[in-house]
C-alpha cells in the first residue's frame, strides 16, 4: 500500500486512530529506515500512541508527544521538536492528531510547512459503531469541526468499523456500505479498511485494501 512522506490520522474519540497510526508507523518502518510517530492527543485520551513508545523505539523509531498527554491541561502544548516533522524531510512522519477541534488546533502550526511540500495523507478514521458517528450527518460534522480547526483538508478515509473482540467478519463486510456512503457524501476516496489481524485471512480477497491491525497495549499489559 502506498505512502507520503507525512501521514496523518484524525477523527472522533473511539474511532482507534491511534492505534491505527501505530501500526501504520511499524508497516512504513518495514520499507523506510528514518520514520517518526508524533503523538498529537493532548486531552487524556485512554490510548495514547505515547503507551506503544518503547517498543517503537526498539524499532528504530522515534516518538514525540506532548509534555501534557494524558493531563488536565487544556493548552494545545507541543513540544518544540514537533517542528521537526517538517523541517527534517529525510524522515517519514505518522501523526496522530487529536481527536477533536481542539486536538486539530495543535496542528495547525504545522499546515503551512505541510501544505507548503504537499507530500502528506490527511486520514479521516470512521467507526460505524461508535455512537457519535453512527449516522452520516455525525462524520459530515466531525470533518467540518476537524478541517476548520487545523486548516487542512482530509484526503482519504480509514474504514475501522469494529466491535472490538466481538467483531466477526460480517460486521467488517455489513460496513462497507456506511464506508462508501462516507466516501460520496465526503468525496473522499477509502484508502484502506482496518481489522484485527485474527480477522484478516477470512476477508482476504472480499474487501480491497484491507490492513491488518495488531492491537495497542495498555503499559500495564506489556
Amino acid at each position: 500500500m502506498d505512502y507520503r512522506r507525512i501521514t496523518l490520522f484524525a477523527g472522533h474519540y473511539g474511532s482507534g486512530k491511534t492505534n491505527i497510526a501505530v501500526n501504520w508507523t511499524k508497516y512504513i518502518a518495514e520499507k523506510e529506515s528514518r520514520v517518526t510517530l508524533a503523538d498529537m492527543d493532548i486531552v487524556n485520551p485512554y490510548y495514547r500512541a505515547k503507551d506503544s513508545a518503547r517498543e517503537l523505539e526498539d524499532m528504530g523509531i522515534r516518538v514525540i508527544s506532548s509534555f501534557f498527554a494524558n493531563s488536565n491541561v487544556d493548552l494545545p502544548a507541543l513540544p518544540q521538536d514537533i517542528y521537526s516533522v517538517i523541517d527534517d524531510k529525510s524522515r517519514y512522519a505518522v501523526l496522530d492528531v487529536g481527536g477533536d477541534d481542539r486536538g486539530a488546533l495543535a496542528l495547525g502550526r504545522l499546515v503551512p510547512g505541510i501544505l507548503e511540500e504537499n507530500s502528506y495523507e490527511m486520514l479521516l478514521v470512521v467507526n460505524r459503531f461508535r455512537p457519535l458517528t453512527r449516522d452520516i450527518d455525525g462524520i459530515m460534522e466531525v470533518v467540518s469541526e476537524i478541517e476548520t480547526a487545523c486548516r487542512l483538508p482530509f484526503t482519504a478515509i480509514v474504514n475501522n468499523s469494529n466491535l472490538g473482540a466481538e467483531t466477526t467478519p460480517e460486521d467488517v463486510l455489513e460496513s462497507m456500505d456506511y464506508a462508501n456512503e462516507v466516501s460520496r457524501r465526503t468525496g473522499l476516496p477509502i484508502k484502506m479498511t482496518t481489522v484485527e489481524k485474527g480477522l484478516f485471512d477470512s476477508l482476504s480477497g472480499r474487501i480491497e485494501n484491507l490492513f491488518p491491525l495488531s492491537l495497542q497495549k495498555r503499559p500495564t499489559e506489556t
